[in-house]
């Protein structure tokens, strides 16, 4: 399920499915998709900033475009505890590869990976950032 912007509207809360992660997703054209995203952050639980949350940046192929710093992205990342993923939508070879990395973060969160929990992957991603 897609929503530009948080919180959800509530008159459809007992028909919306369970929300195993989110993904904010920040176009580095654009400052008020990083603005945007900011809002949103307000209106997440904090529980789900353990594992269940991650930040996708499109158009990092296009440096020269920039409207976002990444210094921005990666201060939110490290805020928040959640990686951050970069992506070139543009390119077929990156965005099916981000395409398979954000199933994966979503089986994890889910609990669909037997050993493996939300809050663990959240620090072996932590710790993959900080090295």
């Amino acid at each position: 399920h897609l929503a530009t912007s948080l919180p959800l509207p509530s008159e459809r809360d007992h028909l919306r499915p369970r929300i195993d992660l989110i993904v904010f997703i920040i176009d580095i054209k654009s400052k008020y998709s990083l603005k945007n995203v900011e809002a949103s952050l307000a209106h997440v639980d904090v529980q789900f900033f353990l594992g269940k949350v991650c930040f996708l940046v499109t158009g990092v192929g296009r440096v020269n475009y920039c409207s976002i710093e990444m210094n921005a992205v990666w201060k939110l990342g490290e805020v928040y505890c959640s990686p951050v993923l970069l992506c070139e939508l543009e390119l077929e070879g990156v965005r099916a590869a981000t395409a398979r990395r954000l199933l994966r973060i979503l089986q994890i969160s889910a609990g669909h990976v037997p050993g493996v929990s939300a809050f663990f992957f959240g620090l072996l991603m932590r710790n993959a950032i900080d090295d």
